[in-house]
C-alpha cells in the first residue's frame, strides 16, 4: 500500500512529464483535498498509507487536473487576502496581481473612505476584501452576469459579509443612480485583446468566461469606458484604480487629462510590467 508521501511523489512526477506549472504544489493540493488535509497536516501524514477509497478520489482529480481544468475549480475555493472565495466557472480565479491591487489601493485610500464601487466584481474579491480592509465603508459592487453576481453573494455569506457589500447587476456605471458618488472606485475589467487570450494557457482559454476577459480596442474598450465615466462619479479628491493590460498605459494616461483627471500614476506589478493606473479627480 502506498504512502501518503509516494502518491504526492508520483503524482507532482506525472503533472511534471505533461508540463503542468507547480507540479509538486499542485500534487500536494489535490491530494490534500482529496484526503481532506490542509498542506501542513498532509506533510505530517507522510507515513500514512492512502486507502483505495482515497486512491479513487486522488486519481479523478489528477485526471481533472491533467485536462487542465484549474486547480481551483478541483478544489472549489482560493484564498484571497486572508478570505476563503468559492471558485468556478461563474467568474475570474482571483490571482495576485489583483491581490496587489487591493493592497496599492488600501494604501492610498486613507483611514476611511466612505463609500467604494467596485466595477466588474466577479466572484467578490476586491469588493469583500476592501469591505473586510474598511469595516466602516459603504461598498457597492456591480457586474452584467447574474452568474457571476450569485457566486460573489455566495463569497459574501460564507466569509459572515453578507450585507456588508451591496451587489447590483450594471453594465458598468449603466444601472447606478445618477446622483451617487464614491470616494474610491476601483476595477479589474477584461483587458486583454483576442489575440492574448487565444495565447493564453489552456486553464485559462477553456475554463475562464471568456467575457471577464476580452475586450475591443486591443483590450483597451472597456478601460477607456471606465476612465471616461468616472470622474463625474468621484467625490472631491476621490480616486480611480485599474488593474490593466501592460501596453494600455500611454493611451489611459491621455484619456485621464482630457477627462478632467488632476493627477496620474501608473504602477508596475511583481514582475516589473506596467499593471496599475491610478487617477485622482
Amino acid at each position: 500500500m502506498l504512502t501518503v508521501l509516494e502518491i504526492v511523489r508520483k503524482t507532482s512526477e506525472f503533472f511534471g512529464a505533461r508540463g503542468i506549472e507547480s507540479p509538486r504544489l499542485n500534487a500536494e493540493l489535490l491530494v490534500g483535498h482529496a484526503l481532506g488535509m490542509k498542506r501542513m497536516e498532509l506533510y505530517l501524514a507522510f507515513e500514512r498509507p492512502v486507502q483505495e477509497p482515497e486512491l479513487v478520489r486522488i486519481r479523478e482529480f489528477v485526471r481533472r487536473r491533467t485536462r487542465r481544468e484549474p486547480v481551483q475549480h478541483i478544489i472549489g475555493e482560493t484564498e484571497f487576502r486572508g478570505l476563503r472565495l468559492r471558485t468556478d466557472r461563474r467568474a475570474l480565479i482571483p490571482r495576485p496581481e489583483t491581490e496587489l491591487l487591493v493592497e496599492l489601493v488600501a494604501a492610498r485610500a486613507g483611514a476611511a473612505p466612505g463609500r467604494i464601487l467596485d466595477l466588474g466584481t466577479g466572484g467578490g474579491a476586491i469588493a469583500l476584501a476592501l469591505a473586510a480592509a474598511f469595516p466602516g465603508a459603504a461598498v457597492t459592487a456591480v457586474d452584467a452576469s447574474p452568474e457571476a453576481l450569485a457566486l460573489a453573494a455566495e463569497n459574501a455569506a460564507s466569509n459572515g459579509m453578507a450585507g456588508r457589500v451591496a451587489f447590483v447587476r450594471s453594465d458598468w456605471f449603466e444601472g447606478l443612480p445618477e446622483h451617487e458618488t464614491y470616494s474610491l472606485i476601483v476595477a479589474n475589467p477584461p483587458y486583454l485583446s483576442e489575440e492574448e487570450t487565444a495565447q493564453s494557457p489552456q486553464e485559462v482559454r477553456e475554463f475562464e468566461p471568456a467575457q471577464a476577459l476580452i475586450a475591443g480596442e486591443g483590450g483597451l474598450a472597456d478601460l477607456r469606458a471606465i476612465v471616461a465615466g468616472s470622474l463625474r462619479r468621484l467625490e472631491p479628491g476621490g480616486f480611480l484604480a485599474l488593474e490593466t493590460g501592460t501596453g494600455h498605459h500611454a493611451q489611459l494616461g491621455e484619456i485621464a487629462r482630457l477627462s478632467g483627471f488632476a493627477r496620474i500614476e501608473s504602477l508596475q506589478d511583481l514582475t516589473r510590467r506596467d499593471r496599475y493606473f491610478i487617477a485622482w479627480r
